[in-house]
């Protein structure tokens, strides 16, 4: 298992250089220049000695390769930069808001495996009954509807009912505030941004389980497991499940992943400042900086992730160990 480990940890670290590589160059080829968007004009209206001093506080001036070395370097000390566009360290304009869309993502990822594994089980057991085809009507109804538009459904809803019971509308807080600060405040701000996308994704979730399920149910052993006399829930949860879960992993693991910087328009729905948003905020400035490290964040994220779901296999599946 050690070994295992130790070999995928490995492979993390060519695939995260690479991906260095990619971001830092191809944001190069991108038009426009952050000295012309901070000077506010064209090429026309600005003096060509502001631009060259302007690159010359951004570092521009030098040559791509070092510029490139010198961002990688910044990254074994923890240094993300400074933002161009504004100035400030760009760790610290990350800050709250890789708070606050990682609690999101961690939280949406528990109700869609809260939502999914038992659903799909239940599914996959039952299956062509009326509980069969009730999950199936849940789970095809959460892959149709955007998550963003069920959160305005949620605001809504939260509008109305609380006029109606309590004779004054109520919406979730704006202001975050970490769970470790204040966690009345920070749950009634996230719980309805988790809800909408954990739905979303518990409903690809559960028909992955579902359909894994069936198929193994089918397989030799489990025929096996029940001419043996074994108890129906022991032989679901011990073997078939265990093996069933695998693909399963995998989807949860990209679906989180992805969660990371992914929810622009949900963000904004909730009135949510998150990596999100601030990706969007960097490309539309042309912040170089801000944006390769928002975006090496999230490549960060599906490697690890991916690393998470690799030792989750080898722990489901001990073959995969002595490979």
């Amino acid at each position: 298992m050690w070994q295992y480990t130790f070999k995928r940890l490995l492979l993390t670290i060519p695939t995260l250089f690479g991906a260095a590589l990619l971001v830092f160059f191809l944001l190069r080829l991108i038009p426009g220049d952050i000295c012309m968007v901070r000077l506010g004009g064209t090429g026309a209206l600005v003096d060509p000695a502001q631009i060259e001093q302007c690159r010359v506080e951004l570092g521009l001036d030098k040559p791509v390769i070092l510029q490139f070395f010198a961002w990688i370097g910044g990254f074994f000390v923890f240094d993300l930069g400074t933002s161009m566009w504004t100035g400030r360290p760009i760790s610290e304009e990350i800050g709250l808001r890789f708070a606050l869309s990682l609690q999101i993502a961690v939280m949406a990822t528990i109700i869609s495996i809260l939502i999914a594994i038992p659903l799909g089980t239940i599914s996959a057991v039952k299956q062509d009954t009326w509980i069969d085809y009730v999950v199936r009507v849940i789970s095809i109804g959460g892959i149709a509807i955007p998550s963003f538009w069920l959160g305005i459904v949620i605001i809504l809803g939260l509008l109305i009912v609380t006029q109606n019971w309590f004779g004054e509308p109520w919406m979730p807080p704006i202001n975050y505030r970490p769970i470790w600060e204040d966690p009345a405040h920070n749950l009634a701000q996230t719980i309805w941004p988790a809800l909408a996308i954990g739905y979303r994704y518990a409903a690809v979730a559960t028909r992955m389980t579902r359909s894994t399920l069936l198929e193994v149910l089918r397989e030799d052993y489990v025929r096996t497991a029940r001419a043996k006399g074994l108890v129906e829930h022991l032989i679901i949860n011990r073997h078939a499940l265990r093996n069933a879960l695998l693909p399963v992993i995998t989807i949860i693991g990209i679906e989180f992943a992805f969660l990371m910087g992914g929810l622009v328009v949900t963000e904004q729905v909730f009135n949510l400042n998150g990596i999100g948003k601030l990706l969007v905020q960097s490309v539309s400035q042309n912040d170089y900086t801000m944006t390769q490290a928002l975006v090496m964040l999230v490549v960060i994220v599906f490697v690890l992730s991916n690393f998470v779901v690799d030792l989750a296999y080898a722990w489901l599946d001990p073959r995969i160990r002595y490979r």
